[in-house]
């Protein structure tokens, strides 16, 4: 058995465990590429729409490209200082109501656990004394929070200045990417980078809509409830819509965890308002808007959302819908619709390939019935 292996096998096998092992090593810095890459490519698409808009109108695309993200910005930052004395606001409040607040959840958890209040208290000031007394525990933290930070900053920049400039010209990486493909292949290579752009355009329009209007009615809906700290609820929830499913999920917790310090009657009117707005959202807004563009089933997405969190981690969650969709498409045009011939419907389904007519196969028991 082992005599008919030649020596070309043997090379082969070792080349591709040889390459295995550098894909995983490479692959954090190659997961991060991508993910830059594709939030590259998601802001640049918006910006070169708006672009060919003014273009219609004899405008030419640098200024356009520029004008397009100078809006986005602008917008960002009104809404930062529309959200800003709200925020101050409640801050301040959540500051000084926070001994209260605290009081009564460790007696609602004490409650809970079948315990004292004290005991509880006494447990987690434990756990901060530890680090009070040992700061030194905390420089390292403190000091990988700022390199990230000041890591994401630069990221942030980079990756605005290539999308400005891919949408001004993206012709060059259009056309770059055909060619990688042969003559016969690049008809379909158009055709996937298209129905890609259709679906990020879709997916972005419809998560802002949905982020406005579910942010909206959580909001009402906890100022119908009395509970403190709306907007600032709101606003976590409209930013946890991102991730599809279990952002819904978590941006629930903390404010029923909130209103169970109440009492258990508003933390289940809490849950109330959050299931409703959710439903609201899940079966009106995004059938209508997002679904048109991604259309992945729910399934689907709830699995890919765990799949893209193991293998980019959290910031893939950002983007966890376009990767899905990437592969979702990538998929269906590189294998699926290859190995599917097409069936005609309608006419064309009685006609043979020389163009004459096909005789209609008759159906199990047709003829039986037609003698009787």
């Amino acid at each position: 058995m082992f005599e008919r292996i030649s020596p070309g096998v043997i090379y082969r096998a070792v080349l591709l465990a040889f390459g295995l092992v550098v894909v995983v090593l490479i692959f954090p810095t190659l997961a991060s590429l991508i993910l830059a890459v594709l939030i590259m490519v998601i802001i640049a698409i918006p910006l070169a729409a708006f672009a060919d808009i003014l273009q219609r109108w004899r405008v030419p695309r640098v200024i356009g490209a520029l004008l397009g993200l100078l809006l986005a910005l602008a917008a960002l930052g009104g809404l930062i200082a529309l959200l800003t004395p709200v925020f101050s606001h409640e801050i301040n409040k959540f500051i000084t109501e926070l001994p209260k607040i605290s009081n009564d959840f460790f007696h609602r958890i004490a409650r809970l656990a079948g315990t004292s209040a004290s005991h509880v208290s006494h447990q987690i000031s434990h756990f901060v004394d530890n680090y009070k007394n040992h700061p030194s525990k905390l420089l390292g933290p403190i000091a990988s929070v700022g390199k990230t930070v000041a890591g994401v900053v630069v990221l942030i920049i980079v990756i605005l200045i290539t999308a400005l400039y891919t949408a001004i010209h993206p012709d060059p990486l259009v056309g770059g990417v055909v060619r990688l493909f042969p003559p016969r292949r690049r008809p379909q290579t158009r055709h996937v980078l298209s129905r890609l752009r259709t679906a990020y355009l879709g997916w972005l329009v419809g998560l802002i809509i949905g982020m406005v209007i579910l942010g909206g009615l959580t909001y009402l809906g906890l100022l119908l409830v009395g509970l403190n700290f709306a907007a600032f609820f709101a606003i976590f929830t409209a930013i946890a819509m991102i991730v599809p499913y279990f952002g819904a999920l978590l941006s629930s917790i903390v404010p029923i965890l909130y209103a169970l310090t109440f009492s258990p009657g508003k933390a289940i009117l809490v849950a109330i308002v959050y299931i409703v707005a959710h439903q609201i959202e899940s079966n009106m807004i995004e059938p209508l808007v997002i679904a048109r563009a991604v259309k992945l089933h729910p399934a689907m997405v709830a699995v890919g959302v765990i799949a893209v969190e193991r293998l980019f981690g959290i910031v893939g969650l950002i983007v966890a819908v376009p990767l899905m969709v990437t592969f979702k498409i990538l998929l269906e045009e590189l294998w699926v619709n290859q190995i599917e011939p097409s069936v005609p419907e309608g006419p064309e389904a009685l006609i043979d390939e020389t163009g004459e007519p096909l005789e209609p196969v008759p159906l199990p028991g047709a003829r039986e019935q037609r003698r009787q």
